[in-house]
């Protein structure tokens, strides 16, 4: 026995050595200055939003004779020109050799960086070479010049609607104004209660307005109002107003109520000019419709919306983000999945049991996520989706990177916050908050 145990160690000392030396062997012929040339596709690149799903920029290299069959993974990281790359967006490419980026990924990544839409600016672009466990070669220097667009529109107006009928009472802030394409025309569109609504200026009351019969004063009446989800049209040149019932929904089989509805509800995104849901669905088949009724609905197939078109189909029952162009110059959906993402906890208003505070997404950058104005107060919260336990997130240096179940997020003082998730590098996600 002694003579077995004693032959089983030296094998076992021999393949450790075997092992080592192989390790040692492939350190020795490693060629140190066999790093990634980088080439891109154009030393400059001009973006423009008509063109966001076509191909803008490819970073390749040919791969460098290392000395011996390494298996290299490589990183492209990109950052403003003169970075240290500290900040840099980082994209793991395996072992592949290549990276094409969309216009509209590449036009994120750099407003990301801080360049500025409509003005050329200069980007660093490197490769890193990972060999092993702890040997990691970088490329030189690519440079790109880059004009990004701004991908999202400006509809602000100075202009809101207050009163006991809105959300926020008559203190505010009030419910928003957005600019159509009428000059002298604007828009809200708001779920109200039974109550009085006015139209102010800057949420003060030195300029405002109130009325009756779709005509307008400076101090006039206030507008009385019954609960429901209408759009609101305000024009302070010709000094006067409409208030419709209006809401655009979801229905079918695939929803939660059917056919028979009552539809769920799509909300206005006034930085794309579209309106979107994120909602459960069934296999099955879905349309969207305008006031629960069938009076003015869509359907459609690869993106296009048809008045009266065919049902959209849902082939898998999860979670859904259904974004509609609904302008008769647009007419397109795309219907994707998507994670709930929320808010829970003893800081959040409805605690551990939740509901969560629900982030919406950002439809101007694939993987951003933003909650507004949430009320927290002393005490811990963490991200989770879907209102479930499965797929939740921490932070467990207290320092803004989120790991999958990681420790509870510390609220210090309670307050007003404002709260963005970024998961647009899903490997390494962050969260920024920020109190109000």
């Amino acid at each position: 026995m002694k003579s077995l145990l004693k032959s089983f160690l030296v094998a076992a000392s021999a393949l450790l050595a075997f092992t080592a030396c192989q390790k040692e062997e492939e350190r020795l012929l490693l060629d140190f200055s066999a790093v990634p040339v980088v080439s891109v596709s154009a030393p400059t690149v001009v973006l423009t939003k008509d063109n966001a799903d076509k191909d803008a920029l490819t970073i390749s290299w040919p791969k460098p004779n290392y000395g011996y069959n390494a298996a290299a993974n490589y990183t492209i990281m990109i950052d403003k020109k003169g970075g240290d790359f500290s900040k840099a967006a980082t994209f793991p490419v395996g072992t592949g050799l290549s990276k094409t980026f969309k216009a509209s990924e590449l036009n994120s990544l750099l407003l990301g960086l801080g360049l500025t839409p409509a003005t050329a600016g200069d980007v660093d672009v490197k490769v890193m070479s990972a060999l092993g466990g702890r040997t990691v070669l970088s490329s030189a220097l690519a440079s790109v010049k880059a004009t990004p667009y701004l991908d999202r529109l400006d509809l602000s107006s100075p202009w809101g609607l207050v009163g006991s009928a809105t959300a926020n009472g008559w203190d505010g802030p009030d419910q928003p104004f957005y600019k159509t394409e009428t000059p002298s025309v604007f828009v809200a569109y708001v779920k109200l209660v039974d109550g009085d609504v006015k139209i102010r200026q800057d949420n003060k009351w030195d300029t405002n307005y109130g009325g009756s019969g779709g005509k307008l004063s400076l101090n006039g009446d206030n507008l009385k109002v019954t609960a429901g989800t209408y759009k609101v049209t305000f024009n302070p040149t010709a000094l006067t107003y409409a208030i419709e019932k209006f809401s655009w929904g979801v229905v079918g089989d695939a929803t939660l109520n059917g056919w028979n509805g009552p539809d769920q509800n799509l909300t206005y995104d006034p930085s794309t000019d579209q309106w979107f849901a994120l909602l459960p669905l069934k296999v099955g088949d879905i349309k969207i419709r305008q006031n629960n009724d069938w009076a003015v609905n869509y359907g459609g197939t690869a993106g296009k919306l048809v008045a009266g078109g065919d049902n959209v189909k849902i082939a898998t029952a999860g979670t859904y983000l259904v974004v509609a162009d609904l302008k008769p110059t647009g007419l397109k959906y795309t219907v994707t999945p998507a994670k709930a993402w929320g808010l829970v906890g003893d800081a959040t208003p409805n605690g551990w049991d939740g509901p969560d505070q629900a982030f919406r997404p950002d439809l101007t950058k694939d993987g951003v996520w933003t909650l507004t104005g949430v009320k927290l107060k002393v005490g811990e919260m963490k991200v989770r989706a879907d209102n479930k336990w499965d797929t939740n997130y921490g932070d467990d240096g207290a320092n803004g990177s989120l790991e999958l179940n990681g420790a509870n997020i510390k609220v210090a003082a309670a307050g007003t916050y404002d709260i963005t998730l970024d998961f647009t590098n899903a490997n390494a996600p962050k969260i920024a908050i920020a109190k109000k």
